[in-house]
């Protein structure tokens, strides 16, 4: 499970939940919003939608504890191109 609460203008905490729960600090600026963002959609769910991506990809104890949302890109760079795909 996944949880995100916003803790500042452009701050999130992420926490998942597994066997070895995990807290992430993510940074979301407006214009990484806009570009990665569905429309309609809110922050925490594109953060939501891009920790499953990354959970598919790696376990949690894995993911930095503190990063820009856009870094995910640097290492798997697939990753702008499947979380801007309307599902």
């Amino acid at each position: 499970m996944i949880a995100v609460t916003k803790i500042s203008d452009h701050e999130y905490e992420v926490n998942v939940s597994a066997a070895t729960p995990t807290t992430h600090r993510v940074t979301l600026r407006e214009d990484d919003f806009r570009r990665l963002g569905r429309e309609g959609e809110s922050a925490e769910e594109l953060i939501m939608r891009s920790f499953a991506f990354l959970l598919e990809r790696e376990p949690n104890t894995s993911i930095l504890s503190s990063f820009d949302l856009p870094l995910i890109g640097r290492y798997f760079p697939e990753y702008e191109t499947t979380i801007r795909r309307d599902e």
